[in-house]
């Protein structure tokens, strides 16, 4: 899991966020993966390439899940520089023999019509050239209840981890029942 506050668990007990969830997942579907959580609150796409390869070196994953780009968005960059990092991202984990699950984000509408639009196109555009799986929205039944959010109204609150798990399980279980 290569990922940011959303997947770091941020503001809530890392047992309680939704990669723990999919531990907990794994287990009881009987499904034989380890989970290693390298994900940083804060990261942006730049900061998950840099790290990206020492990991992939260190643990050799069979699939390697990708939830970055949020904070790219949030700090305006631009969505071509976030889509050659993500590019870059696939390709080294496939590289790598690993079997890739991009996680798809969504930026509020006050960036503007253009950059809303392109930002959120971004993640189907990849998942599609480089042929690998999409789960299109990590929030999605979240992001419109602001009961699921911390006080700070970005992140999720323990309440819709079960949510975001099962957002990605979707797209994930058919990566982790292939050869």
């Amino acid at each position: 899991m290569h990922g940011d506050s959303l997947s770091s668990a941020y503001g809530i007990a890392a047992k309680r966020g939704w990669v723990a969830l999919l531990v907990e997942q794994l287990k009881h579907e009987r499904i034989d993966y380890s989970v290693v959580n390298a994900s940083i609150s804060g990261e942006v796409t730049a900061g998950g390439l840099a790290r990206l390869p020492r990991a992939l070196s260190q643990h050799r994953p069979a699939v390697v899940v990708i939830e970055l780009g949020a904070n790219d968005g949030l700090r305006g960059l631009p969505v071509a520089q976030m889509s050659e990092n993500l590019a870059a991202m696939i390709a080294l984990s496939k590289k790598a023999g690993a079997r890739v699950l991009l996680v798809g984000m969504r930026i509020p509408p006050n960036y503007g019509p253009q950059y809303t639009r392109e930002f959120e196109a971004a993640f189907g555009a990849l998942a599609r050239r480089h042929k690998t799986a999409l789960a299109p929205f990590l929030l999605q039944g979240v992001a419109e209840d602001l009961r699921l959010f911390q006080p700070d109204r970005i992140h999720p609150n323990e309440a819709a981890q079960p949510v975001l798990l099962e957002n990605v399980w979707r797209a994930l279980l058919p990566l982790l029942r292939s050869p």
